[in-house]
C-alpha cells in the first residue's frame, strides 16, 4: 500500500479537492526453485513464502510440505527462494506441472478447464459447522481487513477451524493469490484442512474450487458470486459451496448438510 496525490472532483458539491489516497501495490515475485528462475506472480508484496507454497502446492509442483529443504523470501527485491530436496526429480514436475500439461476440450456450454478435470481431488470429512460460524468468520475477516478499509482495492481470503478460530488470514491485489497464501500458511503450519473451513471475499471460479480440493477444505464460503464452474467442480469434489454470504442469510449451492442451524 502507498500514498499518492490525487484531486477529488465532486459534482454533487461543485467542489475540487486536492487530496492523499491510499492505492494498493501489487509487485512481481519472482519464485526461484533450487536456484532456478522459474515464474513470476503478480501480488501484493506481502507473505510470499505462504503464496509460493501454496501456488506450487495446486501447480502440483509441490506435492508435500515435507519436500522443501529451505525457504527465504527477500520483500526488498520481491524473490521467494525454494530448495527442494535433493530426492525430488524437479524437471519431471515441471514437466508434468497442472496448468502446463492441460488440455481444454472444446466442449458444448463448457466455460472452464476445471469442468473435464478428471484428477481434481475428492475431499473426504465428517465437519459439520453452525452457519453462524461462518458469519462470525466473515466479521473476523472485516476486523483484520486493514489493507481493503485504507484502500478498497484488496481481496481477503481466511481458514477457520470448526469452532470458528482463524488459522490463516491474507489479503491481497488478486483473490487467487490470497487462496494460495491462506493455503500456504497452513501448509507450513501442518493444518489439518479437513477439519476447516475457507472463507474468500471474490467471486469462486472452479480454479479456486481445485484449490480448495487438493488441500482437503470441504467447506468455501464467499460473500461474492459463485460461477457455474465453482458449482461443478465442488459437486465432483464433494465440497461444501457458499455464496452471497451477506447479513444472515446465504446460498448453499451444493452439499447444504454439512452446514447447520444449530451447534454441533
Amino acid at each position: 500500500m502507498r500514498q499518492i496525490d490525487m484531486t477529488r472532483l465532486d459534482l454533487s458539491k461543485g467542489t475540487v479537492t486536492k487530496m492523499c489516497d491510499n492505492i494498493a501495490e501489487e509487485v512481481p515475485l519472482k519464485i526461484v526453485l533450487n536456484d532456478l528462475f522459474i515464474f513470476v506472480i503478480w501480488s501484493s508484496p506481502s507473505q510470499f513464502k505462504e503464496l509460493a507454497t501454496g501456488y506450487l502446492f495446486a501447480e502440483e509442483i509441490l506435492h508435500s510440505i515435507d519436500e522443501i529443504e529451505s525457504i527465504t523470501s527477500n520483500e526488498t527485491e520481491n524473490i521467494c527462494n525454494i530448495q527442494f530436496k535433493t530426492n525430488i526429480n524437479m524437471d519431471n514436475r515441471l514437466e508434468n506441472r497442472r496448468r502446463g500439461a492441460r488440455i481444454v476440450p472444446l466442449v458444448k456450454n463448457s466455460t472452464s478447464a476445471y469442468q473435464h478435470d478428471n484428477k481434481i481431488t475428492t475431499v473426504n470429512s465428517n465437519l459439520t459447522i453452525n452457519a453462524q460460524t461462518i458469519f462470525d468468520a466473515i466479521c473476523q475477516m472485516n476486523e483484520k481487513a486493514t489493507g481493503f478499509k485504507k484502500t478498497g482495492g484488496l481481496h481477503d481470503s481466511g481458514i477457520f477451524k470448526a469452532d470458528g478460530t482463524m488459522i490463516a488470514f491474507s489479503e491481497d491485489v488478486g483473490r487467487h493469490n490470497t487462496v494460495d497464501k491462506v493455503i500456504g500458511e497452513g501448509l507450513l503450519s501442518k493444518t489439518n484442512f479437513t477439519q476447516c473451513f475457507l472463507i474468500i471475499t471474490g467471486r469462486v471460479p472452479g480454479d479456486m474450487i481445485y484449490k480448495a480440493a487438493k488441500a482437503g477444505l470441504p467447506i468455501v464460503a464467499s460473500v461474492a458470486a459463485v460461477l457455474n464452474s465453482g458449482i461443478f467442480s465442488a459437486q465432483k469434489a464433494n465440497i461444501t459451496l457458499v455464496g452471497f454470504v451477506r447479513e444472515k442469510r446465504m446460498n448453499i449451492y451444493t452439499y447444504p448438510e454439512r452446514i447447520t442451524m444449530q451447534k454441533t
